[in-house]
């Protein structure tokens, strides 16, 4: 097969990004424009005002993407685009543009699960082994999912409430820590001890779900509870009792299903796979356990279209297209049903 260079399009939530990737693996470009600090004087990301910007500025990361890679939309096998699960106002905008391209260019239209796209980030620098298991922790989602062969998968247990960045966000703002919150605490939980005792919610449960709203309440209470009575509290040591639970509830499940499921790898992956006790939590037990364990890099791990291209060149080899006329965006998507 000639190479295949996938023009990758992201956005849903508050990046826009653009990627060329060539056969999976070789990031041409990865072009992102973060909203950050627009969301960051209210807190946390504003719909309305996340798609507005995807608007004004995705055309310009069109540009700047193509000619970094210094290839040309003619030189493109296949538009990839973002179609859920997101924020429906932002994965509209790019679906419109890959629509768009793909019908003027006579290129196919590629829509992707943006949850596979985290689990084959982790395939750009290495190489995804069959049956694997893969931890999806980000703002949005939390997700044990059992891989049983390209692109084949199957949830095992997923959050019944919060997602493990939401609930760090929504510390993170208990603690007057600005968003996003998760790498403000991972980096005041680094200074602190354990000493706040929180609850970890479904740890010996004998499923795979997760639950981390409770813990959530469990700070915002003890932080309430503590000013009634005139008590300091030290952010550190809150911030290390509270990551150290988060950790010790994913590192219990997943050595769980690691045990459970014969599995040749074992995969991290999304934004909180940039949280430093987890990535190191994670290593140590696949160690332990024996199992070889990949996590993408930094810059793949939060939402970038470079994980896009890299899962979008498996759709391409399965003749997994879509007609552009008729592709929409959609806000939940089965991560299940990509493979019929």
């Amino acid at each position: 097969m000639n190479d295949v260079n996938i023009l990758a399009i992201e956005t849903s939530c508050d990046e826009t990004s653009i990627a060329v990737v060539k056969n999976g693996k070789d990031v041409l470009s990865n072009i992102v424009s973060s909203q950050i600090d627009t969301h960051k004087q209210y807190g946390g990301v504003v719909p309305e005002i996340a798609s507005r910007q995807h608007i004004e500025v995705i055309m310009q990361v069109l540009n700047d993407s193509l000619l970094e890679a210094d290839v040309k939309l003619a030189e493109i096998s296949a538009i990839c685009v973002t179609q859920g699960p997101g924020l429906i106002g932002s994965l509209l905008v790019g679906v419109n543009v890959a629509k768009t391209l793909s019908y003027a260019l006579n290129k196919p239209l590629i829509s992707a699960h943006h949850i596979a796209g985290h689990i084959y980030a982790s395939n750009i620098d290495a190489d995804i082994k069959y049956p694997s298991l893969a931890l999806v922790v980000s703002g949005g989602h939390t997700e044990l999912v059992y891989i049983k062969d390209e692109l084949n998968f199957e949830i095992i247990g997923t959050t019944q409430d919060d997602a493990v960045g939401e609930a760090y966000d929504k510390v993170a703002r208990q603690l007057n820590l600005e968003y996003p919150g998760g790498p403000k605490v991972d980096k005041l939980a680094q200074l602190g001890e354990d000493t706040y005792n929180l609850p970890r919610a479904m740890i010996d449960s004998d499923d795979y779900n997760f639950s981390f709203s409770g813990m959530k309440s469990a700070v915002i209470n003890l932080i309430h509870n503590a000013n009634q009575r005139g008590e300091e509290i030290i952010p550190e040591n809150l911030a290390c009792s509270f990551q150290k639970a988060v950790v010790d509830i994913l590192e219990t499940k997943s050595e769980k299903a690691i045990k459970e499921f014969s599995i040749k790898q074992f995969i991290l992956a999304g934004g909180v796979a940039g949280n430093s006790e987890l990535r190191s939590r994670m290593i140590n037990m696949a160690n332990k356990l024996g199992i070889e364990i990949l996590i993408p890099k930094m810059q793949y791990c939060t939402d970038n279209a470079a994980m896009m291209g890299a899962v979008g060149y498996y759709y391409y080899k399965n003749n997994l297209f879509e007609n552009p006329l008729l592709t929409n965006a959609k806000s939940t998507v089965n991560l299940e049903n990509i493979i019929s």
